[in-house]
């Protein structure tokens, strides 16, 4: 095999950068592993020394990932106290402990490292890449993790056109799906039929989990090709058919039900023990006996005894609780400029402190007209791009920065944040004045130009130009603020605007069946464009809100959803070749072109750059980094392995 890359290490700018330095946490200068030395957490010693549980010795792999401690080695014990907001927070259990994916990101955000995989090599086109996985190496409940659940979770379940509507778009390119094949149980080969130079990188997102999801020996009794009697199953568990069954059992990415079923193995530090389901007021999880992670000492991770999730149903509680000293570490709901001065001040009484979170996305208020609008007339609306440019012109950005955001951004609509070597002026710059004179008269120019009683544009048809955007107010207040604001700048353009504020599943489902006029959200893609390009062009079947049949006609590679126009298709063409592509400036020309198309097209209003978040860390809880990327390709604090995290007596 020509290697391009070997032993772990590839580097965000450079398919061919970092080999050696990927390898560090497996291989430790200084550091000489035996694992009958190791030591484990005294919980787990009592089992062992009562005959439950086996020697640690059996329950580590081989060569078991060794993390260096941000700081200095830690203790065990301690419960870390954390809050999630809602039955559909799911995400923030995700970003806490599920990062134990094949790859990881560093904790700069700059190059993948072994996690899973001990280490990789990838033949000189891109289109094979072989992992190689810890001999020894086992699930939660102790059986093997092996190449069999790998091949399992791509071959039997990922391809299943009857558990997913389309194959993962990170197991894609080019509208191929990969073929995964086993090449021995600690060895696994993906294979693709074009080059997928950032296929690593892809891997190390969220989005990238599933090749280490689903335990072939638990989840397999879900699928019918294993279990001819999964359908009796499904029916005496109350479920529709076998992959609602295998939903609620196995879970998924991104569902409440990856963390609702204690039954179910993982690789994960901690396992769940209170489960995330519908009612509940609290998830606990508690630590994963056979988590194949060690300290550069050999210490068995994690060190924190288990997580506690408190469920609460108002920003205000999860403020009290974390004022009052009663979470030991939070940024997730609580992070609106406008708490700054309270958690500030509270410092000394709730014995904590800040840290920063550097915004890697684009826009802090994305806003998705519906351009697939199910309805004709605001279809034609929403679709015209001189429509939407006059909505922009009619924002008044700078009052929005001054009030909402204290002056701490400026306007922006989207593209990657300056500085960037992508960073695109027309892209992110066009239409962001206040010139409500301009606004007015292209409006008028295109047919608005009748008005009724209230001083209201009527449409073509006679009916009131006036539709709804969606907002998540427990999510993100600071959007809810900003679209009061922006309703009022368009009321002096004539244009009627309500405010929706929605529980998030709601959101979700409205935006999920394309029931929305129109929704807002966080712009990403400001610091990984190519890694989230949801605003780019139509390709998050979630994100994409300006128009989720275009992402779903790309993802099916043309069997659902709507075919989208010739823009947006030689984008999407753009896209995969530029994910293909291992060189730097030839694939920055390509993605020249998308951000050139992007801003022909000019499909979402953005309002200001994204601004830097903060959030509260306990005192007396360590190894916590001072500051790390706010994104969800770097699903944070995840990648700043909080394994390593220990509470200072």
């Amino acid at each position: 095999m020509s290697e391009v890359s070997k032993n772990g290490g590839i580097g965000r700018r450079s398919i061919l950068k970092g080999a050696a330095g990927a390898a560090a946490l497996s291989s430790v200068p200084g550091v000489v592993f035996a694992q009958g030395a190791a030591k484990e957490a005294p919980d787990l010693a009592k089992l062992v020394a009562e005959g439950k549980l086996p020697p640690l010795a059996q329950r580590l792999p081989s060569s078991p990932l060794v993390v260096k401690p941000l700081e200095k080695t830690g203790v065990y014990g301690g419960s870390l106290r954390r809050g999630l907001r809602g039955s559909a927070d799911h995400n923030g259990i995700l970003r806490m402990v599920g990062n134990q994916g094949l790859v990881r990101w560093n904790l700069a955000f700059t190059q993948v490292e072994p996690c899973v995989a001990e280490r990789w090599e990838v033949n000189a086109n891109a289109t094979e890449f072989t992992f190689h996985l810890r001999a020894g190496m086992k699930w939660s409940d102790g059986k093997p993790f092996t190449a069999d659940d790998i091949v399992f979770a791509i071959e039997d379940c990922c391809k299943n056109s009857e558990l997913y509507r389309s194959v993962p778009s990170v197991l894609v390119i080019n509208g191929k799906p990969t073929t995964v094949t086993k090449i021995s149980d600690t060895a696994v080969k993906f294979a693709f039929e074009s080059p997928y130079a950032m296929f690593l990188e892809n891997l190390a997102t969220p989005l990238g989990q599933q090749p280490t999801l689903f335990p072939k020996h638990y989840c397999s009794q879900f699928v019918p090709k294993y279990n001819p009697n999964v359908g009796d199953l499904a029916k005496a568990a109350n479920m529709s058919d076998w992959p609602a069954l295998f939903r609620a059992r196995c879970g998924d990415i991104e569902i409440p039900s990856r963390w609702g079923n204690v039954e179910k193995p993982t690789l994960d530090p901690w396992v769940v023990r209170e489960a995330y389901t519908g009612g509940a007021t609290r998830v606990v999880m508690e630590r994963n006996p056979y988590f194949w992670q060690v300290d550069t000492n050999g210490a068995q991770l994690p060190y924190i005894d288990r997580l506690t999730f408190s469920i609460s149903q108002d920003v205000e509680s999860l403020m009290l609780d974390a004022v009052s000293g009663r979470l030991d570490i939070q940024d997730r709901h609580i992070d609106s400029l406008q708490n700054k001065p309270t958690l500030s001040q509270n410092m000394q009484r709730g014995g904590y402190r800040l840290l920063e979170l550097i915004a890697s996305g684009a826009q802090q208020c994305q806003i998705y007209f519906n351009i697939t609008h199910k309805d004709p007339a605001m279809r034609a609306m929403f679709s015209n791009k001189e429509f939407r440019q006059a909505l922009s012109l009619g924002i008044d950005r700078k009052e929005i920065i001054d009030l909402v955001y204290l002056g701490q951004s400026e306007p922006f609509q989207t593209g990657p944040r300056p500085g960037h070597p992508w960073y695109h002026e027309k892209l992110s710059r066009q239409f962001t004045d206040h010139n409500v004179k301009q606004a007015n008269e292209i409006l008028d120019r295109l047919g608005y130009n009748r008005k009724d009683a209230q001083g209201f544009r009527l449409r073509p048809d006679g009916q009131k130009v006036f539709f709804a955007i969606d907002v998540i107010p427990t999510l993100y207040p600071d959007l809810v603020d900003t679209l009061e604001l922006v309703r009022r700048h368009w009321v002096a353009i004539g244009v009627d605007m309500k405010v929706n504020t929605i529980e998030r599943a709601l959101y979700y489902t409205r935006g999920d069946n394309n029931d929305h006029d129109a929704a807002v959200w966080p712009g990403p893609g400001g610091l990984d464009p190519l890694l989230d390009p949801r605003d780019y062009l139509a390709q998050h079947p979630q994100g994409s809100r300006y128009a989720i049949p275009w992402t779903l006609w790309y993802v099916s590679n043309g069997k659902d959803g709507q075919e989208p126009p010739e823009s947006q298709k030689r984008r999407m063409k753009l896209f995969d070749d530029a994910r293909a592509t291992a060189d730097l400036a030839k694939r920055g020309v390509m993605v020249k072109e998308i951000m050139d198309l992007c801003a022909d097209a000019f499909e979402t209003v953005g309002v200001c750059l994204a601004v830097n978040n903060f959030g509260v860390v306990r005192n007396n809880l360590q190894n916590v980094p001072k500051a790390y990327p706010n994104s969800w390709s770097w699903p944070n604090p995840g990648p700043s392995m909080p394994q390593q995290f220990f509470f200072q007596s």
